[in-house]
């Protein structure tokens, strides 16, 4: 890789960790606005539409990168499709969680 290339690439990590720790703030910003909590099962249908919507913009870049787009390079593709894994994972994890949970509460006498 060149060193424009390189460059290319550096400024987009660090666009991308910006917007990541912005993320969080801006979430927590519309919560404390909306004024009402939110119930659980609202939250956690958000948070399985975030993960849907991350991992379709995945599948979009590499679709576009595959049909030679050059607005779209190897490590923007790259990126989408960590971000996607590591989103399914958590979410994987937090519905293992959850069923463990209600087995715990189930198996308990009454």
């Amino acid at each position: 890789m060149n060193n424009v290339g390189m460059n290319k690439a550096l400024l987009e990590m660090q666009r991308m960790a910006a917007q990541a720790k912005m993320q969080p703030m801006q979430s927590n910003k519309v919560a404390a606005e909306a004024g009402s909590p939110q119930s659980f099962s609202a939250l956690l249908s958000t948070a399985v539409d975030n993960v849907n919507e991350v991992q379709r913009t995945s599948r979009a870049l590499k679709k576009s990168f595959e049909l030679g787009d050059p607005n779209v390079d190897l490590p923007q593709v790259m990126i989408a499709g960590q971000k996607a894994g590591v989103a399914f994972k958590a979410m994987l994890e937090v519905r293992n969680k959850l069923l463990q949970a209600y087995k715990d509460v189930m198996s308990m006498p009454v």
